[in-house]
């Protein structure tokens, strides 16, 4: 090390001494140095700022990131509530159609047995439905099928776990009716059309009016006598015409029951195996 370069260094040496010893001993040397405080002051600031200004995005950085997080959770547990809402109006709904379906099983004289739809039909030219009871629960081709609120088909077709059922307002369905009011019989065919059947070759001069119930006559020893079928809600008398215009509105939802009672009528020597939903002799 050069000879000025030590000198220095050992100038600075015994400054920093002396202004040590001087702070230690003078008290004056506080106020000058509370004073020098407000020089360096700005500058300390200063040197403050990077560190400031980087705890600041960070903590902005990780606020944003939790609420981010918070708001994702937020809308999951909010679709989970709702979904869960869902499920519950379902099933209050199905508990419903339930109690009403054991309301209508206490009115029916025959064994019934309970199934539920577990397939429809695709098909919009036919109005057919796929029950989760078959052979092996005693079903049998031609047996009538209710819901809780009237006549909705027949089994056309037996599996051992399954059977098909054609509904009332399939076009190729037809059912003999009696108005309930006078006795007045007709034939109700299906239209293809869920709301609607028809009735055929109704005279003008025939007692029906819209309002009336309609319901099976038990002619042809297919369908029980005396189950809801039909609402008439209209009647049309066509001037030339033989026959009157009637249409009438299933009384059961062939749209939407889910649950459905199989009927096993006393007549009809067929005993389902296993626990009847009721039986009564």
């Amino acid at each position: 090390m050069p000879t000025y370069q030590r000198q220095r260094v050992s100038g600075i040496v015994v400054l920093a001494l002396v202004l040590m010893w001087l702070d230690s001993h003078a008290p004056w040397l506080q106020s000058v140095r509370y004073m020098t405080g407000y020089v360096l002051a700005p500058a300390q600031q200063m040197a403050l700022v990077p560190s400031a200004l980087g705890n600041w995005f960070g903590e902005s950085s990780a606020s944003r990131q939790e609420l981010t997080s918070e708001n994702k959770q937020l809308i999951a547990r909010n679709l989970v509530l709702e979904l869960r809402a869902q499920r519950l109006a379902a099933l209050e709904a199905e508990n419903i159609e339930l109690r009403e379906l054991l309301s209508a099983s206490e009115q029916v004289d025959d064994r019934v047995l309970v199934t539920a739809v577990v397939a429809v039909d695709p098909d919009p030219f036919s109005q057919q439905i796929l029950i989760n009871k078959g052979g092996e629960d005693g079903v049998f081709i031609g047996q009538p099928v209710l819901d809780a609120y009237g006549l909705l088909g027949q089994v056309i077709d037996v599996m051992p776990y399954s059977a098909r059922v054609l509904m009332i307002a399939d076009s190729n369905h037809a059912i003999p009716v009696q108005v309930n009011r006078n006795g007045v019989r007709a034939i109700a065919v299906g239209t293809g059309a869920l709301d609607e059947l028809e009735l055929i070759y109704v005279p003008n001069t025939a007692d029906i009016v819209k309002g009336d119930l309609l319901v099976s006559s038990g002619l042809g020893g297919r369908y029980p006598r005396g189950y809801p079928v039909a609402t008439v809600n209209k009647v049309e008398n066509i001037p030339g015409k033989s026959f009157a215009a009637v249409t009438a509105e299933p009384s059961a939802h062939l749209d939407r029951s889910r649950h459905l009672l199989l009927v096993f009528s006393h007549g009809s020597g067929q005993v389902p195996p296993g626990d009847l939903w009721q039986s009564q002799e």
